[in-house]
């Protein structure tokens, strides 16, 4: 089986016809449920993945999701659109595992210098990735949650509303507010 980040961007399939792979999962078509997968995986990684995850938590968030997913896919409405609803399954996995991981954390003991850091092997791989999730870094996770569904998952402002349990209002005013903060620091990285 491919890895999930070895899978084609999701931007290259229509997202009409989600409805209708999403009706055919909740009868039990096993076609339907891995074109899903296939399709909306690498976009659900991406999201799981913008905040402090390293690869492997966000990967297990995924996995996690998808279960989510699955048990309440009965909870979905034929004709609605899909990815507001997949993504508060996938917000709400997030929040799950950043609150499970900050309890683990708190409970640990920290060593100066772990083994896996004395190497000095980065955990990833450079690219024009790191230089957007080092920018989305600077945001607040609500900013930061907003501009990952519409700007790399394509969702429309009612879409992530819907998805966020807010008004269109807010989304506008969190997106705002992330566009001038990025504006700021890329023209001060500019001088």
């Amino acid at each position: 089986m491919r890895s999930v980040t070895e899978l084609p961007p999701a931007s290259k399939y229509r997202e009409d016809d989600l409805p209708a792979l999403m009706v055919r999962y909740q009868k039990s078509e096993a076609e339907a449920v891995e074109e899903l997968v296939r399709r909306l995986s690498p976009r659900l990684l991406r999201f799981l993945a913008v905040s402090e995850h390293i690869e492997s938590d966000a990967e297990d968030l995924l996995q996690e999701c998808w279960i989510r997913i699955h048990r309440s896919r009965h909870t979905y409405r034929p004709l609605e659109p899909v990815l507001p609803w997949l993504f508060a399954i996938a917000r709400h996995t997030r929040l799950d595992g950043y609150r499970r991981r900050r309890r683990r954390e708190s409970r640990e003991i920290l060593v100066a210098n772990p083994p896996e850091m004395a190497s000095g092997i980065p955990l990833t791989p450079g690219g024009e990735s790191d230089e957007f999730d080092r920018l989305l870094a600077s945001l607040p996770e609500s900013q930061r949650e907003v501009i990952l569904m519409m700007k790399v998952s394509g969702m429309s402002l009612e879409e992530v509303a819907r998805a966020t349990s807010s008004t269109v209002g807010a989304i506008k005013q969190k997106a705002h507010r992330a566009y001038a903060k990025l504006r700021l620091i890329l023209n001060n990285e500019e001088k």
